[in-house]
């Protein structure tokens, strides 16, 4: 269902597009149905243990195939460069939560060093940069992992002017992200993690961000339009005091004490 109604928004706008261009008095596509799509509330989200490794495969360069020819020193020092902004983009991402739209439209103005804050402010997708999909910026905190890739992509000897791309491509313009999300799946693979798609990187951030902040910040720091779409990370969390929480409560409101359950016991086969 996702992909059919991603195909159907590309075919509506060029159908749209030969509307007011091209004289079509008709939009085929305006009439139909998007495919429902129910949130089971399950995804895959990686361990900080997972994101290390994969950065680490980026950073190495294990995704590459071995070259037929020797590469010139140029294109070895570009494939360099390129592994080291992969690993700080797995890493945002991860960490900050930023869509890839939004990782792809960072600059470097964007990123306050001194108040460990990147301001999201613009998203880059199907080639126009515009405001993020929420529709109003927000400031994501720069945690600890984040600032140091920040910072060591901030002393390239490139694109670090504060109007330059910080995820930037080897002539300074936008990411390829179909480019970029090949090379994703082919280090996840080489750092041996299971399968999982680019978006997933940012339900990292979300599973984290519910466990520390209220959820209306994190909501916030998410760019969620909708508090419902932060509370699927709420559900994906899971809570394993719960049972004792709720059996507190309830002895207490009952005035009685809890049941002294010998932890030896809980193993042990029910008979009768």
């Amino acid at each position: 269902p996702r992909t059919i109604n991603k195909y159907m928004l590309v075919l509506h706008a060029i159908f749209k597009r030969a509307q007011r261009h091209f004289g079509l008095t008709v939009n085929p596509v305006a009439g139909l149905d998007r495919q429902p799509m129910p949130r089971s509330g399950d995804f895959r989200v990686l361990s900080p243990e997972e994101v290390d490794a994969l950065a680490r495969a980026a950073r190495a360069g294990a995704h590459r195939r071995a070259p037929v020819a020797p590469l010139s020193e140029e294109f070895q020092a570009a494939h360099r460069a390129q592994d080291v902004q992969d690993a700080a983009v797995f890493v945002v991402a991860a960490y900050a939560g930023l869509r890839l739209g939004e990782l792809r439209a960072l600059r470097w103005r964007d990123v306050d060093f001194a108040k460990r804050l990147i301001h999201v402010r613009r998203a880059f997708t199907l080639g126009n940069e515009a405001v993020p999909k929420s529709g109003k910026v927000r400031a994501v905190p720069m945690i600890d992992q984040v600032l140091r890739e920040l910072d060591a992509l901030s002393r390239r000897e490139r694109f670090t002017a504060d109007s330059d791309l910080v995820f930037a491509s080897p002539s300074g313009s936008h990411l390829d992200d179909s480019a970029l999300r090949r090379r994703f799946h082919a280090t996840l693979e080489h750092a041996q993690i299971k399968p999982l798609r680019f978006h997933d990187l940012r339900h990292s951030f979300g599973t984290l961000a519910v466990q520390v902040f209220p959820l209306s910040d994190a909501k916030a720091y998410m760019g969620d339009a909708d508090i419902t779409t932060t509370m699927i990370y709420v559900h994906h969390v899971p809570q394993h005091d719960a049972a004792a929480k709720l059996s507190a409560a309830v002895a207490q409101a009952s005035g009685t004490g809890g049941l002294a359950i010998d932890p030896d016991r809980l193993d042990a086969p029910v008979s009768g």
